[in-house]
C-alpha cells in the first residue's frame, strides 16, 4: 500500500492520517488518529476505515522536542506493524504560517525551513511545533519528500486593502499585515460548494469555521476576499480559549495597571479567555449548551453575537451575501448555535428550517430564504493529502 502520511503537529499532540496516493481517493483516510500528551504521558489512539479503534501508551524520554521525535518514531513502528505492506512515499504537513512567500504548497528542504523559521514570531504557539515535526520526519525517513501546506496561503488572493493595518508604512513593510488562517479548511469547503449551493458558489459566500479555534472568511468567485483572523490566530471571533478581537487599549491597561508582561498577556489572550474565560466553566460548546448556568448562557450568547457581527462586516467586504456555510466542530454539530446566528442575521434574508437544522442536513435554508445556508464538513487532512499528491505528480 503506497500512502501519503499527513501530519498536523501541535505543542502537545500529533494528529496523523494515511491517504492513498491515487488522486481520486486522496481525501479518504483509511487510517487516522493522534498522539496526545506529548510533554507529559504520550498516548496513541487511532481508528481505521472499518471503525476499529486502537489505543496504546507511547514510551518517550527527555525534552519535549525529543518526545516529539520519539512519538513519531513510535508512530512509524506502529504503522508498519499495523500494515506490513505499507509504503509511505511522502509526508504532507499542516504549517500555520507561510507569510508573504508562500501562496501554494511547497516541497520542504532546509532552505525553505529556514524561511519558515523566520515566521515563528508571527505564530509562536503553532509554527515551532509544525516545523519540529518536519525535521523529525526528515531524520527518521530521510528518503521521502515532504510537502508544506499553509493555513495562510488561501488568503493571499485578498486585495491589499483587506490585508492592511492603519500603521506607519515602515511597520507594514516588515510584514505586519492581515494574513488570515484556517485556509486549508476554507479551500476544502469552497471546492464542495458548487455541488451544495450550485451557482451561488461563484457569488458572495461566507464560510464560518467554528471550532475551538474559530474564524470566518468571505469569498467571491470561490476566492478569499476578507477574513476575521489577521496578523495572528487570536483576532476575530471569540474562540474556545482565545479572546478574538480586543481593543488594544485593554492590553495597555493590563500592562500599565496590572503589571502584566508579554508572557502573561499571551497566556491570557490564548489560553484563559474565550468561552472558557466568559463562562468560567468550559471551553467546550457541548458542555455550555447543556448547562443551566447563567455564565454558560452568556458565553454562548456572546459567541453567537460576535459571529452575527462579523457576518455583517464580511457581507460588506464580499459585496452581498448569496450563501452562508457552517463548518468545523461547532459549525457542523451545534444546531442551536446555527439557529441563534440565523435569528440574529434574519435582517439579511437568512431563514433556516428548524427540522433540517436539527438533523444537521446539508442544506438548512427554507425555500423563502434569500440566502442559501449549508452545513459542510471540513477535511483539512484530506486537503493536505490532495495538495501533496498533486504537487508530487507535477514535480515528477
Amino acid at each position: 500500500m503506497k500512502a501519503v502520511l499527513v501530519i498536523n503537529a501541535g505543542s502537545s499532540s500529533l494528529k496523523f492520517a494515511l491517504f492513498p496516493t491515487e488522486p481520486e481517493l486522496a481525501t479518504t483516510a483509511p487510517l487516522s488518529g493522534q498522539i496526545e500528551g506529548i510533554g507529559a504521558t504520550p498516548h496513541l489512539s487511532a481508528k481505521d476505515a472499518s471503525g476499529e479503534r486502537y489505543d496504546e501508551p507511547v514510551i518517550t524520554a527527555g525534552s519535549q522536542s525529543e518526545q516529539h521525535r520519539d512519538s513519531l518514531n513510535h508512530l512509524f513502528r506502529w504503522l508498519s506493524g499495523h500494515n506490513p505492506n505499507l509504503d509511505i512515499v511522502a509526508a504532507g504537513h499542516r504549517i500555520v504560517h507561510g507569510g508573504e512567500l508562500h501562496s501554494a504548497p511547497v516541497l520542504l528542504n532546509e532552505s525553505v525551513l529556514r524561511d519558515l523559521d523566520s515566521f515563528i514570531p508571527l505564530a509562536p504557539l503553532h509554527q515551532p511545533h509544525n516545523l519540529r515535526a518536519v525535521r523529525a520526519v526528515a531524520a527518521l525517513l530521510p528518503e521521502i519528500p515532504q510537502v508544506g501546506c499553509f493555513d495562510t496561503a488561501f488568503h493571499r488572493t485578498q486585495p491589499a486593502v483587506a490585508q492592511a493595518f492603519a500603521l506607519p508604512r515602515a511597520i507594514s513593510a516588515e510584514g505586519v499585515k492581515r494574513y488570515g488562517f484556517h485556509g486549508l479548511s476554507y479551500d476544502y469547503v469552497a471546492r464542495q460548494l458548487p455541488d451544495v449551493v450550485h451557482e451561488r458558489a461563484r457569488g458572495a459566500v461566507l464560510i464560518a469555521h467554528l471550532g475551538n479555534g474559530a474564524s470566518m472568511c468571505a469569498l467571491r468567485d470561490g476566492k478569499s476576499v476578507a477574513s476575521t483572523m489577521g496578523f495572528t490566530a487570536v483576532e476575530g471571533l471569540m474562540m474556545g480559549t482565545r479572546t478574538g478581537s480586543l481593543d488594544p487599549g485593554v492590553l495597555l491597561y493590563l500592562m500599565e495597571q496590572k503589571g502584566m508582561d508579554a508572557k502573561a498577556l499571551t497566556n491570557l489572550l490564548y489560553k484563559q479567555s474565550g468561552l472558557l474565560g466568559v463562562s468560567g466553566i468550559s471551553q467546550d460548546m457541548r458542555t455550555l449548551l447543556a448547562s443551566d448556568a447563567r455564565e454558560a448562557r452568556e458565553a454562548v450568547e456572546l459567541f453567537c453575537y460576535r459571529i452575527a457581527r462579523e457576518i455583517g462586516s464580511l457581507a460588506a467586504a464580499a459585496g452581498g451575501l448569496d450563501a452562508l456555510v457552517f463548518t468545523g466542530g461547532i459549525g457542523e454539530h451545534a444546531a442551536e448555535v446555527r439557529q441563534r446566528v440565523a435569528e440574529l442575521s434574519a435582517w439579511l434574508g437568512i431563514e433556516i428550517d428548524a427540522e433540517a437544522n436539527a438533523r444537521h442536513a446539508q442544506r438548512i435554508d427554507t425555500p423563502q430564504s434569500r440566502v442559501a445556508v449549508a452545513v459542510v464538513p471540513t477535511n483539512e487532512e484530506g486537503m493536505i493529502a490532495r495538495y501533496t499528491v498533486d504537487l508530487l505528480a507535477n514535480a515528477a
